[in-house]
């Protein structure tokens, strides 16, 4: 991006054609957040452009297009021409509305564009600004380049283009590789030009449409939007949590169907929202099956590694958070694959498409090292969901109550030493990754003869739910017997059989 974008100073635009050019990207129709122009209708005459500008104003207006392409080939070889077979289906109603009567004055797509994105941010703080509880402010605290973006919009919005422009100059000053930042500095660009009556290019238009990069930045921006303006409700958490011991002190979620990492800080008055940020996964989309297949996995896992940025290629970033994936209910169902990161971005690239990974999940640099600094290796837990539904606390320990029933009964009935009566909460597959081959028939046997008639105190409990065709939890905690002062960690996998849980699997953890 450096050899595109000179301090804040565009340059060699790609296109030498109109303004209208841009209309590719038609956001105005993609962005369905608000009313489109409603915040401009006492917009100044400078919010119009101009084929007549020609070589001075539409050498500035496609920069952002350059920006979109040279990000674009950096990835390629990921991509694999995936985001080329995704159609841009607002196309033809963009183009229609600029094809207007002869002689009537078409509004660009570019001014277009920017206009529905800020109704959008500022329809999104009206909202937040009504209901304070549901405002904002963890997405704006989550990324300042973001943060600046929303801030373009909502200074368009009201009116004030030339202050937009401004902060716009400032942004792709300092994130020079933040192609949709660009992409937007080009449309404010274009918004200063006098009006025209000159129909736009309809075979530029028609190559645009079909540019990968285009159509990727078209979708980026409808979803960092989108997040804007689709707040969880306040104080409601992920609903896999149901119950998050204090040992793990963040915890993290992420909602494919809005490209967004949710971070969660727990204390002992429970989760609490305080950042979300902007991610891309798999090109295949989500749920993971095989090997290669591109596809981000589905499930609850934990963070077991961190590693360092100067192990990896530059094509990683910051540096990259393993996961556990196949978990063993993963590998219950046969899923295969590896190498599963939570990773950043190469120098070059201040963020991926939506779809762009092998099936990682992919974040901007600078928000992987907010998050590095938070995570607990083995700890830290990770929900990744198609979309994410949130509940309230009293919800979580309503949905709880059932397998806390069963979990207090396997360790009660343990005490007794009734091995015909444990062996019941034992699916016969069962497996305990210990040196000592386990299963579940003798896993009873063995847990009586290792609890010898002690009762035992559980702690620091931890209940993560999943529902995927199954009914799944998975619980850690840490377990001391009466007269000792420590005792095993354990993280064990249950099933819902019926109205029954049944353990599948257990990892002794120390």
């Amino acid at each position: 991006m450096t050899d595109i974008v000179r301090p804040g100073r565009l340059q060699n635009p790609p296109f030498r054609r109109s303004g209208h050019l841009l209309a590719a990207l038609v956001t105005a129709s993609a962005l369905v957040l608000a009313a489109p122009g409603a915040a401009f209708a006492s917009g100044n005459s400078n919010n119009n452009s101009s084929k007549s500008a020609g070589a001075k104003g539409t050498g500035k207006t496609a920069k952002g297009a350059k920006a979109a392409n040279a990000s674009s080939r950096s990835s390629a070889k990921e991509a694999k021409g995936s985001a080329a077979r995704r159609d841009l289906k607002d196309g033809k109603g963009s183009k229609s509305q600029q094809l207007q009567a002869k002689g009537r004055k078409a509004q660009p797509a570019s001014t277009a564009r920017i206009a529905t994105a800020a109704a959008a941010a500022a329809a999104a703080k009206t909202s937040a600004a009504s209901k304070p509880s549901r405002k904002s402010a963890a997405l704006q605290e989550a990324n300042g380049a973001e943060a600046r973006l929303i801030a373009v919009y909502e200074l368009f919005g009201r009116g004030q283009a030339r202050p937009a422009l401004a902060k716009a100059r400032e942004l792709v000053r300092d994130y020079p590789n933040f192609q949709l930042a660009q992409l937007v500095y080009g449309d404010l660009l274009a918004a200063q030009v006098p009006p025209t009556n000159a129909m736009p290019d309809s075979a530029g238009i028609a190559r645009l449409r079909g540019n990968p990069a285009m159509t990727e930045l078209h979708e980026e921006s409808r979803r960092r939007l989108q997040a804007l303006r689709d707040r969880p409700p306040p104080g409601t958490v992920p609903s896999q949590f149901l119950s998050l011991s204090t040992k793990s002190r963040y915890a993290i979620a992420v909602d494919a169907s809005r490209s967004r990492l949710y971070l969660l800080e727990n204390s002992d008055k429970g989760l609490k929202l305080v950042a979300d940020y902007y991610i891309s996964v798999g090109k295949s989309g989500t749920d993971k099956v095989v090997e290669g297949d591109a596809r981000t996995p589905l499930g609850v896992y934990y963070i077991t590694s961190s590693l360092d940025p100067k192990s990896l290629k530059d094509f990683y970033g910051a540096g990259a958070l393993p996961i556990n994936y196949p978990n063993p209910y993963d590998v219950r169902r046969g899923k295969t694959g590896s190498g599963i990161w939570l990773h950043g971005t190469p120098p070059q690239q201040f963020a991926r498409a939506p779809l762009a990974s092998d099936g990682c999940v992919v974040m901007a640099n600078p928000d992987l090292k907010q998050l590095l600094r938070k995570v607990q290796i083995g700890a830290t837990p990770v929900v990744t969901a198609r979309s994410l539904q949130w509940i309230s606390p009293p919800q979580a320990e309503k949905e709880a109550q059932t397998f806390t029933s069963a979990i207090n009964a396997w360790k009660d009935i343990r005490a007794s030493g009734n091995e015909a009566q444990l062996k019941k909460f034992y699916l016969p597959d069962f497996q305990r990754n210990s040196k000592k081959p386990v299963n579940g028939m003798t896993a009873p046997h063995d847990e009586v003869e290792y609890a010898q008639g002690k009762r035992v105190q559980f702690k620091d409990m931890s209940y993560l739910h999943w529902r995927d065709g199954d009914d799944t939890m998975v619980a850690t905690f840490g377990e001391v017997f009466e007269g000792e002062k420590s005792g095993r960690t354990r993280r064990q996998y249950w099933l819902r059989q019926g109205s029954e849980w049944k353990l599948f699997h257990e990892e002794i953890l120390g």
